[in-house]
């Protein structure tokens, strides 16, 4: 997963309170991170304007109001990340809510996802729908759509125009029992070329298909300039009515640009994976005992290639479980090392104390290939600690590296034991990224890092969820 095209800003001004440091903060959209005197993220917003919104916590009515009067007061340190528009802010503001589960955050702490515009790819008749649950394959999708109702409407006036077909049927070019079907409503008033009765060629469909597809992939100023032209000809001749309804028409069009894209704005939890099968999978597949039912993924990530973080998520019963995430600041390795990076996580996660305070997992999933493996293999022989199974998942391939196995195991791309380990690792990835957004300003990391580290008198300064 990609990370997000933003600019990160939160140079600490020593001696200066969030009141006053807000003032500087630029008019730009963009998100706000409220932290407590422990460094700790308490709240995330979003903002078109970062500098008034944020300012608008430091008044006098904010210090009264119901909603936030129990905030202002543990407000230590004030940070902000810069975005392209108010919809990515929007975006950003919902991952990272998911991702660090701020105290004074509720409403966006739940399953509440954004929605996407899904067209099948695999079928004669492809359809275009509507869905907060996208197929992982066979289907071109856009978004995530930050407005439900807008992408709704959207896609009645794509239908008027493409006249695509949104039904549920499966439709297959020579099967004549199509020949006698009757259509839908929408066939009759002009909406859906009826492919159900069919009333058009599979290539006629399909082409219509992939006028769509062009339109939605950044072809829309000349149909938008044909109905900006058609609008003013029906006023010039006073049928303001269906000017009115074109005009709808190209707002709702326009209501295209307010999504984000597939790989910047990533909702993993919205790809539906089978958690029971993914499991049962990875046993045959990985000659387990027992389904692997608590599972773990290490992911290591650099920032301009000098700081680097690591992530540990856990699934448990095929799931995400997020109390469970824990992120960690590498601490003794200079420069690019990932072998060397993941030998202290290991060491950190499963040496010392650390298994009576969090149980081993039922599988352990590496990022990376052979060589990573190994790499932590050796680690846990040096800690003195039998290791769960382990295994590495190699991205380009897809490659499933097991230990005392020199070739690796290539499983089908649609199998469910797959799936579940790109999940986890897709997962690790992306917690992995967004610890940047808590560390603040690149530039100022290693400052940020000694003011915190003297101020909580030694104490481990990894965030965890």
């Amino acid at each position: 997963m990609g990370e997000n095209p933003v600019n990160h800003h939160s140079e600490p001004t020593p001696g200066v309170p969030p009141s006053q440091k807000v003032r500087s903060f630029p008019t730009t959209p963009g998100v706000y991170l409220m932290k407590d005197s422990e460094a700790r993220v308490i709240y995330v917003g979003k903002a078109v304007n970062l500098r008034n919104r944020a300012g608008s916590y430091f008044t006098a009515a904010a210090e009264t109001d119901r909603r936030t009067a129990d905030l202002i007061p543990e407000i230590a340190d004030i940070d902000y990340i810069e975005a392209e528009s108010e919809v990515d802010a929007l975006l950003l503001e919902s991952r990272l809510i998911k991702d660090i589960q701020p105290r004074f955050n509720s409403l966006l702490k739940d399953d509440k996802t954004f929605p996407y515009l899904q067209i099948t790819t695999r079928e004669d008749f492809p359809r275009v729908e509507f869905t907060r649950q996208p197929r992982t394959s066979g289907v071109k999708l856009y978004g995530p759509f930050t407005s439900a109702g807008q992408l709704r409407g959207t896609i009645s006036v794509l239908q008027r125009i493409f006249r695509f077909r949104t039904c549920s049927l499966d439709i297959e070019e020579n099967d004549q029992r199509w020949r006698w079907f009757r259509p839908c409503l929408l066939a009759s008033i002009n909406q859906c070329t009826a492919p159900c009765n069919m009333r058009i060629s599979r290539e006629d469909y399909r082409e219509d298909i992939r006028r769509l597809r062009v339109f939605l992939d950044g072809g829309r100023k000349g149909l938008l300039k044909e109905l900006e032209q058609a609008m003013q000809n029906a006023s010039r001749e006073l049928k303001f009515e269906k000017a009115a309804r074109i005009r709808d028409e190209i707002k709702a069009l326009e209501n295209l640009n307010l999504r984000g894209d597939l790989e910047s704005h990533a909702q993993p939890e919205v790809f539906y994976i089978d958690p029971r099968k993914g499991m049962s999978g990875l046993r045959r597949t990985l000659k387990l005992d027992e389904n692997p039912r608590r599972i773990e993924g290490l992911d290591i990530a650099h920032l301009q290639g000098s700081d680097t973080v690591a992530s540990l998520v856990q699934f448990i019963d095929g799931l995400p479980f997020k109390p469970g995430y824990r992120r960690y600041r590498i601490r003794t390795v200079e420069g690019v090392d990932d072998f060397a990076s993941m030998r202290e996580v290991i060491s950190r996660r499963f040496g010392g104390n650390a298994a009576e305070e969090n149980p081993f997992p039922d599988l352990l999933l590496i990022d990376g290939g052979k060589g990573q493996l190994n790499a932590v293999l050796e680690t846990f022989k040096l800690i003195g600690v039998t290791p769960p199974t382990t295994v590495s998942l190699a991205k380009r391939e897809e490659e499933v590296f097991v230990p005392g196995q020199a070739d690796p195991l290539r499983l089908s791309r649609h199998s469910f034991g797959l799936r579940l380990l790109q999940y986890v690792r897709d997962e690790a990835h992306r917690f992995a990224q967004h610890y940047h957004h808590i560390l603040r300003n690149k530039s100022s990391l290693g400052e940020n890092n000694t003011r915190r580290k003297s101020r909580r008198h030694g104490r481990d300064t990894d965030t965890n969820q």
